[in-house]
């Protein structure tokens, strides 16, 4: 049977049983899909692009930002 077909037959169900009929693939692909790969650490990203801020003071930078703010109409 073709994924066609299974639509053409899906049509014909009620609703519930539409819905029945998503679960059911739903836990159809969870047997199936590969494990996900392990999550990655937030705490990899330290220290990632430090160079950048090399040489500025973060006050200055902070007044600078705020006073661009408040200088915006």
């Amino acid at each position: 049977m073709t994924v066609t077909q299974v639509l053409e037959e899906a049509r014909a169900l009620s609703p519930i049983e539409r819905i029945e009929l998503i679960k059911g693939l739903v836990d159809l692909m969870g047997e199936t899909t590969p494990s996900v790969e392990a999550k990655r650490s937030l705490r990899e990203l330290r220290g990632l692009g430090k160079e950048i801020w090399t040489g500025i003071d973060a006050q200055t930078y902070i007044n600078e930002q705020r006073d661009e703010w408040d200088k915006r109409p």
